[in-house]
């Protein structure tokens, strides 16, 4: 925790326990030590603040920062105290104090090189760069090495980086680093490549790309070796700034006589070439082309480059080389795009990617490779090819079925990309119902018989034909879709499961299954395969959406909730950990890295999925738990939540979902595309805009009603409550966002995304089961019950009308969300199953509305209770035998009696699917269209039972739920 070892000071000794006990978690014992250590040594201050560390590791931040603040006042200058302080702070998560306790030190040992460093860090964690700059200056002053000095100079680019405006930045900031740079160039003091390295990066902001060019082709240079061709590809890049198209295509011409198998560079090379043909280039007449070299400008010299670097491939006996290869085709495709008939001197196409097919057919990357190039090919030759293909792949006799096997891994691997171009032509898609069931006959026998060769493979490893089973899978999901026939989706699962059983690390199957399972509304085995995927840090960010878009909508909530928690713990953890590594990257000189890295941080920080998942814990937290095991007050307030702030950065979200994560071979008509990305990001949007409303929309009736409260107790005291201009304007945004909503939903239906595409949002769905407008107008109603609340009884009969109206009405738009959560979820009829997972989403809507119009309620009954006790009174005086019941009293008390009628039919509807759905026996079901064998019956089984387990899981979750909000009904009554 602390330097501690070589120096005999008594003070170490005593604290050494306190330290082990908190290295070794054992934070109870570590206090008690420290209590007794400071009964002894009162003024020993690092002891005192060990014990605040195992205060706040034990959940007591108060007292634990009480501590800290008396010893942070002292302003202590020996390390252990520092050191534990800084810990603490960090756990604390309040960096900022960190720096306050090192600029205390430096005041008080100003010659103190740890010291000035220590502060640099300090500033550096949160991102004090005008500090850091001046830090930097002051540490350089008292011991000059360079470090120290380029340290101030990032911390320039740093601002202006960071700075608002960018005028600023190029007039002031980076001329200023520039000038602090040159000093030291002129001095010849430069050391280090980081220093070159940020000498370029300040040249390359400020567009002085000719000055940058000069200092990577100088002495300067030189120095820059860390990474293979780093000062050619910086004169690459240099070039393509500055558009000198001559130097950069002969540098490329260069690079690729040294490296003929870079792509990128065959890439610069095409560009340089055409943009040099457009602008008619010619070489001079005398001296060399460029400064780099000889130059191609024109198509023949292309051509006889390109015929150079194949005959060189050609030449080789083995080993041989794709990039020439495939560098021909891009040239085909570049010429054609340029109607240039030289084309077709390169040769056809289909006979060159079936000579690339010859030579690399044998290894996993060549459909990559080949499939870019498809459209090269004319619809009429698609067939042919695959033909020809075929032709090159060795297979063994056909056996009884009619299918021929390959003999080796090498034939194996040859078949499996044929099988992939052939999906990707379209050829799998044009087949009708029989075709495509013999197909995945054909490629479920690949698949296994594929299985020999692998066994000898490790677990971790995946088996060699395991590409059979997954495209069998797709076919089925075809199937399905195109039938409707959901027993081609069992069998897809079923398929999946075996594959899994043989090849357990293979992350397709399982996202392709997690996708499956969801589709299904079964949210329970999505869970166990989400964990074993074992997403790495931001793989939560870009995959994490496929688990917490089904979490809460199908009725897991223990599930949802540590699944939200799953995604939130690595955002908390980036935020902390970038300014560790932003620290690294200063103490090892890799300035370069370090606006990435802060860059990264901002990405994350505006994901558009941290927002979600953000929104959707709190609501899954209110609804859980609020008025039942706190009142909504506290549950509000522990939050942190201020309606009337929105946290939610909307012009700056990013989409950093990857939407590409499962291996399609569909063909480009059916693929993913801009248009369906932009909908689905509108449509994430959208959901997130009506989640985040209706969370401070519960927010605000929270603080109403705890306003309300605190008034009938006291008379009046000054309670934090909503204002009432808070409330209407989120009540405006709400109805605002539900009408685009609306208008979103019915466009929809044009943009069917690809099946392995983006994950629709829950909107739709909300919409149908008339959750949203339930929801708003249950919101509605504590305007109006403030404005009865300034009225009084007697002045307010026409308000009165309309909120007994209102009580009707949202009483009856409860009973139609009911209606539609009625049916069974999974059911059997005729040998055949059908889900409609739809109706345990509604179910949860249902619930999730339950809880809104409850607290409402709650908040309408402790503004009606005063206003009834008030009329009692009132009749007592007037000594009255009988007067009407103010009509809001009475429709209130109905309101209260037709929300438990409506919680006991729903608890009822809920036990009633649980005993059907326990009763189902979905092994008896008949799969029609294939006979399985008795291994695929079992995994096709297993798949079932897991849906039918999953459901009734979901179906007690949301029952559970629903009893408890039944009890706290009893509340309302007033």
């Amino acid at each position: 925790m602390a330097a501690r070892g070589h120096v005999q000071d008594p003070n170490d000794r005593r604290l050494r326990p306190i330290y082990d006990y908190l290295d070794n978690g054992n934070n109870k014992m570590a206090i008690q030590q420290a209590d007794k250590l400071l009964k002894k040594h009162k003024d020993l201050h690092c002891a005192k603040v060990l014990k605040a560390i195992g205060l706040q590791r034990t959940a007591k931040q108060d007292e634990a920062f009480t501590l800290a603040q008396e010893v942070a006042v002292l302003e202590p200058t020996d390390d252990n105290s520092l050191q534990a302080l800084t810990i603490l702070y960090r756990e604390m998560h309040r960096p900022e104090l960190v720096t306050k306790l090192y600029e205390a030190a430096v005041r008080k040992v100003p010659t103190s090189e740890e010291y000035h460093s220590h502060l640099f860090m300090a500033y550096a964690r949160v991102g004090e760069y005008k500090k850091m700059q001046q830090a930097g200056m002051a540490l350089y002053k008292i011991v000059p090495k360079n470090p120290y000095y380029f340290w101030s100079v990032m911390s320039l680019v740093m601002q202006a980086i960071s700075a608002q405006d960018e005028k600023l930045s190029q007039t002031m900031f980076l001329p200023l680093a520039e000038r602090m740079v040159e000093k030291m160039v002129k001095e010849e003091k430069i050391e280090a490549e980081a220093e070159v390295q940020l000498y370029f990066m300040i040249l390359e902001r400020l567009g002085k790309y000719v000055e940058a060019l000069e200092v990577v082709q100088g002495p300067l240079g030189e120095k820059l070796t860390s990474e293979l061709q780093s000062r050619e590809n910086k004169c690459m890049m240099l070039y393509r700034r500055l558009e000198r198209w001559a130097e950069c295509n002969a540098l490329s011409c260069k690079l690729l006589l040294k490296n003929p198998d870079d792509w990128q560079f065959y890439l610069l090379y095409f560009d340089s070439l055409f943009h040099l043909i457009d602008q008619s280039w010619t070489p001079p007449q005398e001296g060399t082309h460029s400064a780099e070299g000889e130059v191609h400008a024109s198509i023949s010299q292309a051509l006889s480059f390109m015929e150079d670097r194949i005959a060189t491939e050609e030449a080789k006996e083995s080993k041989h080389l794709r990039g020439p290869y495939l560098a021909r085709l891009e040239l085909i495709r570049r010429l054609r795009e340029r109607s240039c008939p030289e084309a077709q001197q390169l040769g056809e196409p289909l006979e060159l990617m079936f000579q690339f097919f010859v030579k690399f057919g044998d290894k996993p990357c060549c459909i990559t490779d080949l499939k870019i190039f498809l459209d090269l090919l004319t619809p009429d030759q698609h067939v042919q090819f695959i033909n020809r293909l075929m032709e090159a792949v060795p297979l063994g006799a056909p056996g009884e079925d009619g299918v021929a096997f390959p003999g080796d891994t090498r034939a194996l691997q040859r078949h499996l990309c044929v099988t992939q171009l052939s999906r990707s032509l379209g050829q799998q898609h044009a087949l009708n119902t029989q075709g495509k069931l013999g197909l995945i006959k054909e490629l479920k026998a690949h698949y296994r018989h594929g299985l020999q060769f692998g066994k000898s493979c490790l677990k971790t490893e995946l088996q060699f034909s395991d590409m059979y089973c997954l495209m069998a899978a797709h076919v089925y999901i075809d199937l399905w879709l195109e039938t409707g026939d959901q027993n081609m989706l069992w069998q897809s699962l079923g398929l999946l499961e075996e594959g899994l059983s043989h090849s357990s690390s293979n992350a397709q199957f399982k996202l392709l299954l997690l996708l499956l399972y969801c589709r299904l509304g079964a949210f329970e085995p999505v869970v166990d395969l989400y964990s074993s995927l074992d997403a790495k840090h931001v793989q939560h960010d870009t995959i994490g959406y496929l688990l917490t878009r089904y979490a809460e909508s199908l009725g897991q909530f223990a599930a949802a909730s540590q699944s939200c928690n799953f995604s939130l713990r690595f955002f908390h953890s980036n935020q902390k950990d970038t300014s560790e590594y932003v620290i690294q990257a200063y103490k090892y000189g890799a300035f370069e890295k370090i606006p990435e890295f802060i860059a990264f941080r901002n990405r994350l920080d505006h994901s558009l999925h941290f927002a979600q998942v953000r929104t959707e814990r709190m609501l899954l937290d209110l609804f859980l738990e609020a008025d039942i095991s706190s009142p909504l007050e506290e549950s509000v307030k522990s939050m942190s939540l201020c309606p009337e702030e929105d946290d939610i950065l909307w012009d700056s979200l990013r989409d950093n979902r990857d939407l590409t994560v499962l291996v399609s071979w569909n063909p480009k008509d059916r693929q993913l595309n801009e248009e369906h990305k932009q909908h689905s990001l509108e449509d994430d949007t959208l959901w997130l805009r009506l989640r985040s409303l209706t969370l401070r929309l519960i927010g605000c009736v929270s603080a109403l009603t705890h306003h309300t409260s605190r008034n009938s107790e006291k008379t009046t005291e000054n309670g934090v409550a909503a204002k009432p201009s808070s409330l209407r304007s989120l009540l405006s945004q709400l109805e605002n966002t539900l009408n685009q909503a609306t208008q979103f939903t019915e466009k929809q239906l044009q943009h069917q995304y690809p099946f392995v595409g983006p994950v629709p949002s829950r909107l739709a769905q909300a919409l149908s089961s008339g959750c949203c407008q339930c929801q708003l107008s249950s919101l509605q109603l504590p305007l109006h019950l403030q404005e009865l609340e300034a009225a009084g009884l007697d002045e307010s009969t026409e308000l009165q009308t309309q909120i007994s109206n209102l009580f009707k009405s949202l009483a009856v738009q409860l009973q139609d969300m009911l209606e539609k959560c009625k049916g069974d979820p999974l059911e059997v009829k005729d040998s055949q199953s059908t889900t409609q997972h739809f109706l345990l989403e509604n179910l949860v809507y249902f619930a999730e509305t339950v809880c809104i119009v409850l607290w409402v309620s709650n908040y309408c009954g402790s503004v009606l209770r005063p206003l009834k006790s008030s009329l009692q009174k009132k009749k007592k005086k007037k000594k009255e035998a009988s007067t009407v019941t103010p009509p809001v009293l009475s429709a209130y008390q109905e309101f209260s009696s037709s929300l438990q009628s409506l919680l006991n039919q729903a608890l009822e509807h809920i036990k009633s699917q649980e005993i059907s759905l326990t009763a189902l026996k979905l092994g008896a079901l008949s799969l029609e269209g294939q006979t399985q064998s008795e291994a695929e019956e079992t995994f096709t089984k297993t798949a079932m039972d897991k849906v039918q387990s999953s459901y009734l899981r979901s179906l007690q979750e949301i029952g559970e739920l629903l009893k408890k909000r039944a009890d706290t009904l009893k509340s309302l009554k007033i």
